[in-house]
């Protein structure tokens, strides 16, 4: 996979460290590993350790086979076998897995542990989910838009929802690759503000003003996983914005549904959205497995 390699930044923790080139580069090389349906020896001998307090069925399973596919391997822990930051201090899991494994992927609450896994380990973090980004998923949505549409320069996204974690991710992409961005949220949710004014995004609490000839239709589900305890409360705030048949309905004649799955049918969207013609929720699914290879390859090689 010679000349895919370039100047970059060495942990995957956000997209605040990378410029465009970084992230049309990731791109390129995921579609190349897709087309090929790429397997080799890249890897081989490298490990990935997947360092997980949050359960998990698309991130941890396409970063498995991706490292079996690249000739690596991956070692599973979750937070009932490491404890990490209750029964070990997160400095001192870094230290250790440094001396073990070739990378770290780490599913986690709160970002400011997947930054100190970063800050204290020698070797590549991942951030395979925090409460303030979720990187791997924007990579695999992008790829989506771009295989739909040809490209993504001047795509119009509609987001309905939750300000959340993948919200912020997709903000944070949006400029370096020409995307823009429409947000629509119940009150009290919106998105970081900062994240919005870069990413030029516009918002607005009305969904159906946000789809209006949007190329692509953008949901997660409204109570993440850590806010359970807000589940009742959520239902009711967020009445009048689940994503269906009326809405989509309004989206640009070959506008797409996406969602970064779980879905909570009859919450955020009903199964004739995600099952629909309009829906590339599987497309999006299956391309976190090739983005996946492209981060991996890009970190560990």
């Amino acid at each position: 996979m010679a000349g895919d390699t370039l100047t970059r930044p060495k942990d995957l923790l956000d997209f605040s460290a990378y410029g465009r080139k970084e992230l049309e580069a990731l791109l390129h090389l995921a579609e190349r590993l897709k087309e090929e349906r790429y397997r080799g020896e890249d890897l081989r001998g490298k490990v990935l350790a997947l360092l997980f307090e949050k359960p998990s069925l698309r991130t941890r399973t396409t970063l498995e086979v991706a490292m079996v596919h690249l000739g690596g391997h991956a070692v599973y822990l979750d937070q009932k076998q490491v404890g990490i930051g209750e029964r070990e201090p997160v400095r001192d899991v870094a230290k250790n897995l440094e001396r073990f494994v070739d990378g770290i992927a780490a599913r986690v609450f709160r970002h400011e542990t997947v930054e100190a896994l970063a800050q204290h380990a020698r070797i590549p973090v991942v951030n395979a989910l925090s409460d303030r980004a979720h990187p791997l998923q924007t990579l695999a949505d992008l790829l989506t838009l771009k295989e739909v549409f040809g490209g993504l320069e001047g795509l119009e996204v509609a987001w309905v929802g939750d300000g959340n974690n993948v919200l912020a991710s997709l903000l944070e992409a949006a400029p370096l690759v020409g995307l823009k961005v429409r947000v629509a949220t119940p009150k009290g949710y919106e998105p970081d503000p900062a994240l919005v004014k870069r990413a030029g995004a516009f918002l607005t609490h009305d969904p159906k003003e946000a789809a209006f000839r949007a190329h692509a239709l953008y949901t997660d589900v409204w109570t993440s996983m850590g806010q359970e305890a807000e589940r009742e409360k959520r239902l009711k705030d967020f009445r009048g914005f689940q994503v269906n048949g009326e809405l989509l309905a309004l989206l640009h004649p070959q506008g797409i549904f996406l969602h970064c799955l779980p879905a909570h049918y009859g919450e955020e969207t009903t199964e004739e959205a995600v099952h629909g013609s309009q829906s590339r929720v599987f497309d999006q699914a299956e391309n976190r497995l090739h983005t996946a290879k492209a981060v991996l390859l890009t970190l560990l090689k």
